[in-house]
């Protein structure tokens, strides 16, 4: 059984930076891939970034590259998110996922996190 538990999240204002935290509870991290989506009230689930089981492939949300970064260290079954330059649309419940292929927009397969809720001030 594999869990996914989110931290990280917080108040800050605009322009001010955020590195989230998704740690997997269970087997074959190094062979998952895994990813951020998000998800405002009201609205759908949107894919934020993904990267695959050796962090060599990475993809991004239009919106978020150049400011988001995810990373993964193997060694401690846990992804990051890095986001820097915040801006206020990015509020939101920002959750993760992983799945054994790389995710990407309109991804719903695999196991989810409960999330961690960001909120940025203008």
């Amino acid at each position: 059984q594999v869990r996914l538990v989110e931290s990280g999240g917080g108040l800050v204002e605009a322009g001010e930076s955020l590195r989230l935290t998704c740690k997997l509870h269970g087997e074959n991290f190094d062979a998952r891939a895994m990813a951020w989506f998000r998800q405002a009230p009201g609205k759908e689930r949107d894919f934020v970034a993904s990267i695959n089981y050796n962090g060599e492939r990475t993809v991004y949300e239009d919106s978020v590259k150049g400011r988001f970064t995810i990373s993964r260290d193997n060694a401690k079954n846990t992804v990051y998110l890095q986001m820097d330059s915040l801006k206020p649309e990015d509020t939101a419940l920002y959750i993760c996922n992983t799945n054994y292929g790389l995710q990407g927009p309109g991804h719903r397969a695999g196991v989810w996190g409960q999330g961690t809720q960001v909120t940025v001030s203008p």
